[in-house]
C-alpha cells in the first residue's frame, strides 16, 4: 500500500503531545567511566561502615528493625538483602511478642509492624489494640503524636481483608494528618503531604528513595555516614540509568519510529521509568534495556491498534508476527512492516541473551504472552468498530490483559536468571491471583485517568463507560465504585505478599513494583499520555544528581 493510500484511510487518530526529553538524553551518550569508578571507590568503604552499623544494631531488636527501615527508605537496602532477611527472620521467629514485650509507642509499633509486613511476615495487627479506647476507636490523645500518626498511616496501607483495626487506623489518620501538617514544622509537613499523596507501600523504589533522602537530610538525628552513602549511591546509579536511556533513544532513532510511525507516542524515557521501577539494581542493566525496548514496542502497538490501524491491517500484521520468522516481513507492505521487524529483532536479542544464560526455554513463554496481548488488543478493536459496550465483567476479561503486565513481567522473569525457573513461568501462565490483582490495578487506574481523553475520538469503551452502562450510574458514582475496587485489589496484594508465597518474593516484587509505578503515573491523571504530570519525578530520578 502506498503512503498516499494509507493517508486516504479513515483512522481513529489521537493528538499526542511530543517527547519532552529528546534533548536531555542524546542517543550517543555514554557513561563516564572515570566518574562512575570514582563514585564506586568512594562508596565501598562507606558501605562497609553501614554494614557494621547494621550488625551493631542487632544488639537491640527494635533498633535493628528501625535501622533496616531507614536503609529501605533511603534506597540502599539492596546492598544488604541477605543480612536483612536473616535479621528479620531471627527476630520474628525468636521473639513473636516483640512489640508487646517492649511497651512501644505508636511510632515504633507502626514502624515495626510495617517493616515486617513489607518483608512478608504475618505480624498481627493486634499490636495496635493498646492504642484503642473502650469504643473501639483510636485514642484521641494520639493526635498529638505527629510522627506516630504518620507512621500509623503508612502501616495501615499494609492491611489485608478483615483487619478492621487497620481500616479504622487509615480513616483516623487520614482525617487528621492534613490539619496536623499545618501545625507541624515545615520538615514534618512536607513528609505528611508527600505520604498523603504517595503512601510508601504504593511508591516505586527509586522515587521513594529520592524523596526520603531529602527528608532524612533534615532530620536532627541523621547519621552523616549513612546519608552520604545514600546520596553517592543514588548519583552513581543515576549515571548508569542515563546511559540506559541513551540506548533507548538510539533504538528509537535507528528504526526511524518518529517518522515511520508518527502517530505513536514517543515515550522512551517514561517507559524506562516504568521498567526501572521493576528492578533498579545495577546488575540488571542489560535486561532493563531489553525490557524497555519491548515495552516501547508494546506502546507503539497499543497506539497502532488503538489509534491508527484498520482491522484488516492489524489482522494481517498479527498473522505475520505469529510465525516469528523474518520471512514474515514479506507478507507486509505497509507501516506494520517496520513494527514487525523491530519486534522480531528485539525478541532475537532476548533469545540470544537467554541462550548465554542457558535459559532458552523461557523465550516461548514471552512470545506467547506477547501474542496474547495483541489478540486482546484485536478484541478491543472489534468493540470499537462494532460500537459495542460489553458488560463490565466481559470488558475486564479482555482489558485486564491489555494492561500489558503479562508480557512485561514474563520477560522480566527471564532476566532474573536461575532464580526464575520453569515453575515460575508455569505460575505466570496459571492466572495466579497475584497477577490478576496487579492487572486489575493497572487497568482500572489507567481507565480512570484516561477515559475522558480517549472518548474524544472513536475509541473502544473504557471500564468507566462499561460500569456506567451496566449499573446505570453517573460517571461520578462509577468512579467511586472503581476506586473501591482498587482498594480491594491492594488488600489482595498485601495478602498474597505474606509468607509463604507461591514463588520467591523477589520475583513477586517485580509485578508489585509495576503496580506501584502505575500508581505514580496515573494518580493525578494519565502521566504517560501527558508526561508533564510526571516530569518533576523523572527529572529528579534521571537528570538532576543529589547535591553532596
Amino acid at each position: 500500500m502506498s503512503r498516499k493510500e494509507e493517508n486516504d484511510i479513515s483512522r481513529p487518530l489521537a493528538t499526542f503531545s511530543k517527547n519532552i526529553w529528546r534533548d536531555r538524553f542524546p542517543s550517543f551518550s555514554s557513561i563516564d567511566d572515570s566518574v562512575f569508578d570514582s563514585l564506586t571507590k568512594e562508596i565501598n568503604p562507606l558501605k562497609e561502615k553501614v554494614k557494621d552499623m547494621l550488625v551493631a544494631s542487632t544488639a537491640d531488636p527494635i533498633e535493628n528493625v528501625k535501622f533496616i527501615d531507614t536503609l529501605l527508605r533511603l534506597g540502599v537496602s539492596y546492598h544488604f538483602d541477605c543480612d536483612i532477611e536473616s535479621h528479620l527472620e531471627r527476630i520474628f521467629n525468636s521473639q513473636p511478642n516483640l512489640v508487646a514485650e517492649n511497651d512501644l509507642d505508636l511510632n515504633s509499633t507502626s514502624i515495626v509492624f510495617r517493616v515486617f509486613r513489607q518483608y512478608g511476615f504475618r505480624i498481627s495487627c493486634s499490636v495496635f489494640n493498646k492504642f484503642m479506647d473502650n469504643d473501639g476507636k483510636f485514642k484521641k490523645g494520639l493526635i498529638n503524636d505527629v510522627r506516630g500518626m504518620l507512621s500509623l498511616y503508612e502501616a495501615a496501607h499494609l492491611r489485608v481483608h478483615g483487619e478492621s483495626i487497620l481500616e479504622e487506623a487509615l480513616a483516623f489518620t487520614k482525617a487528621n494528618l492534613k490539619s496536623l501538617a499545618t501545625k507541624s514544622s515545615s520538615h514534618l509537613a512536607k513528609q505528611i503531604t508527600f505520604a498523603l499523596d504517595r503512601p510508601f507501600n504504593k511508591c516505586p523504589p527509586r522515587p521513594a528513595a529520592r524523596t526520603y533522602i531529602s527528608f532524612y537530610e533534615e532530620e536532627v538525628s541523621r547519621n552523616e555516614t549513612l546519608l552520604k552513602f545514600a546520596k553517592l549511591d543514588f548519583n552513581r546509579l543515576q549515571l548508569l540509568y542515563k546511559q540506559e536511556i541513551s540506548h533507548l533513544a538510539r533504538f528509537w532513532k535507528e528504526y526511524s519510529f518518529s517518522t515511520e510511525l508518527s502517530y505513536a507516542r514517543e515515550r522512551y524515557v517514561e517507559i524506562y521509568t516504568w521498567i526501572n521501577s521493576l528492578h533498579f539494581e545495577p546488575h540488571y542493566t542489560r535486561w532493563r534495556v531489553l525490557l524497555a525496548k519491548t515495552f516501547n514496542l508494546i506502546s507503539i502497538l497499543d497506539d497502532t491498534f488503538d489509534a491508527y490501524g484498520t482491522p484488516q491491517e492489524l489482522q494481517s500484521f498479527l498473522h505475520a508476527l505469529k510465525r516469528w520468522e523474518i520471512d514474515a516481513l514479506n507478507e507486509l507492505e505497509d507501516y506494520t512492516k517496520v513494527i514487525c521487524k523491530a519486534v522480531l529483532d528485539v525478541f532475537h536479542e532476548i533469545d540470544e541473551e537467554a541462550k548465554k544464560e542457558g535459559r532458552s526455554f523461557c523465550v516461548p513463554y514471552a512470545q506467547d504472552a506477547f501474542i496474547g496481548l495483541l489478540n486482546n488488543y484485536l478484541s478491543e478493536v472489534k468493540w470499537r468498530t462494532d460500537s459495542h459496550v460489553p458488560t463490565f465483567h466481559d470488558y475486564m476479561t479482555v482489558a485486564m490483559k491489555t494492561s500489558t503486565y503479562d508480557p512485561v513481567i514474563t520477560i522480566s522473569f527471564i532476566g532474573m536468571g536461575t532464580a526464575a525457573g520453569l515453575e515460575a513461568f508455569e505460575w505466570l501462565q496459571s492466572e495466579p491471583r497475584f497477577m490478576t490483582t496487579i492487572n486489575i490495578i493497572g487497568r482500572i487506574m489507567d481507565d480512570i485517568a484516561s477515559h475522558e481523553f480517549e472518548q474524544l475520538r472513536e475509541h473502544s469503551p473504557s471500564g468507566v463507560e462499561c460500569y456506567m452502562k451496566q449499573y446505570n450510574l453517573s460517571e461520578k458514582d462509577a468512579l467511586e465504585e472503581l476506586e473501591k475496587k482498587l482498594e480491594v485489589a491492594w488488600k489482595d496484594i498485601n495478602e498474597e505478599w505474606m509468607r509463604p508465597t507461591a514463588i520467591p518474593r523477589y520475583l513477586l516484587l517485580l509485578p508489585l513494583n509495576f503496580a506501584r509505578v502505575t500508581y505514580l503515573f496515573y494518580k493525578h491523571g494519565d502521566g504517560y499520555t501527558h508526561p508533564n504530570l510526571v516530569e518533576d519525578d523523572i527529572r529528579a530520578l534521571f537528570v538532576d544528581p543529589i547535591p553532596i
